[in-house]
């Protein structure tokens, strides 16, 4: 089953307030109900990966302490 689409006017999705000035290397996200929703800012209206809400904060958790560089 797919996935309702996420509207791009909704206001649900957010950047990183780490992203740089130039945009070349950055995500979206959105939450939804069961998941977080994670797309390449440069296209918007590209293909969209849903992870469980905590996959997302592990990830976020790694970014932060340096475990991914």
């Amino acid at each position: 089953m797919r996935e309702p689409c996420i509207s791009d006017r909704d206001g649900s999705w957010f950047k990183s307030s780490y992203s740089g000035a130039g945009n070349t290397e950055c995500v979206e996200a959105a939450f939804r109900p069961g998941s977080t929703a994670v797309r390449d800012s440069k296209y918007p209206g590209g293909p969209v990966i849903g992870v469980s809400h905590r996959a997302w904060a592990d990830f976020v958790a790694a970014v932060r302490d340096g475990r991914l560089d």
